[in-house]
């Protein structure tokens, strides 16, 4: 265990068990989708429809975001594959740590089958926060403020990441939301899309409902999917 992961950990786990609601504020921060993730999806539908000189820019970057939150969920679950398997903190009996967690017998299984290295709940939300970022900027230092406090640290405080998990996410969330809103990019990602959103309305708006859905739970269908289809396929 590296000094920098095992600092924080230690750091954050001697108040754990010490108040009991600070052990559930942290389980159902982690659990409840609104405080997943929800909130940052109301900011992209904000700029959406926010209007103005620059609403097709604004409208790019979000489709764009939403591209980089799949891709950087396929990168995600591809590295914890093709790297070096990382046992979650919570299953780690070399720390000699105990995290509060309600995590049930049946999602223990899965989740120890998982590597924890890297973070894909911080590479897409931090793409998320990008996205904003690049549309406002005042509302985007607030997202990324967002989702280290509400998404990233409870699961370190649960034992669901290492700091480190956690750090490369983030900075692989950014830099994927980035390299999409690159102007070359963004326009070529966007172009089809925004062509929908006027041709075929209504059925754009249902899918961009399905997307958003989507991205509040984190793609938790299609993560089981994919996890499932790459061990048994």
């Amino acid at each position: 265990m590296n000094p920098f992961d095992l600092s924080i950990l230690r750091f954050l786990n001697q108040f754990a068990f010490h108040s009991t609601m600070l052990d559930y504020m942290a389980i159902g921060i982690e659990r409840f989708y609104f405080t997943r993730g929800l909130g940052l999806i109301c900011l992209l539908w904000w700029i959406w429809f926010r209007g103005g000189a620059d609403v097709r820019r604004d409208r790019e970057i979000v489709v764009c975001t939403a591209a980089a939150t799949f891709v950087a969920l396929i990168l995600g679950r591809s590295l914890a594959h093709w790297l070096p398997f990382r046992v979650r903190p919570f299953a780690n009996d070399a720390l000699a740590m105990h995290f509060p967690s309600d995590i049930s017998a049946c999602k223990v299984n899965v989740v120890r089958g998982w590597s924890s290295f890297p973070s894909d709940h911080a590479m897409m939300w931090f793409a998320v926060a990008t996205g904003v970022y690049l549309a406002s900027r005042r509302l985007g230092i607030i997202a990324f403020i967002y989702s280290f406090i509400f998404i990233c640290l409870p699961r370190i405080y649960l034992g669901m990441h290492y700091p480190s998990d956690v750090l490369v996410g983030a900075l692989l969330g950014v830099f994927i939301c980035l390299l999409l809103n690159q102007p070359l990019f963004r326009e070529r990602i966007a172009a089809p899309a925004l062509g929908w959103s006027v041709k075929y309305q209504g059925l754009f708006y249902v899918a961009i409902f399905l997307v958003s859905f989507e991205l509040a739970s984190q793609f938790d269908e299609l993560r089981k999917l994919s996890e499932f289809l790459w061990k048994n396929v």
